[in-house]
């Protein structure tokens, strides 16, 4: 499983130049997990940027992935990984909903770059 993270949900949207590199693993979206922090994030980016009817059809594709919920015990190896790695709130519960699935994490966020199971892709 794989967890592709808010920037590269975007840089998949907006057409961004990783978004080649992202699009190559949401092929198969039933092996994608997406935190419903990331659906906030990815709605509310693409509304402010682009408009309401692409930020709907952006949640209806990252729909057809495996959602999951902030239970409480994500929320508590959230804390937890915050505090390990001080690491902000979003990107800890991001981080803890991937060991908690046992996914590998996908993202162009620095913060999340130097953490075990993370392929960080570098935007140019």
């Amino acid at each position: 499983m794989t967890l592709v993270d808010s920037s590269g949900w975007i840089e998949f949207f907006t057409d961004g130049p990783l978004a080649s590199t992202y699009a190559s693993h949401l092929k198969e979206l039933k092996n994608v997990v997406t935190p419903t922090i990331v659906l906030y994030e990815v709605y509310k980016i693409i509304k402010r940027q682009r408009s309401e009817e692409e930020a709907l059809a952006a949640a209806a594709q990252m729909g057809k992935t495996h959602l999951i919920p902030l239970t409480d015990a994500i929320a508590l190896t959230a804390a937890d990984v915050s505090l390990a790695h001080g690491i902000a709130m979003g990107d800890a519960i991001v981080y803890a909903t991937a060991l908690t699935e046992k996914a590998k994490v996908l993202t162009s966020d620095e913060d999340l770059a130097d953490l075990p199971g993370v392929t960080y892709l570098k935007k140019h």
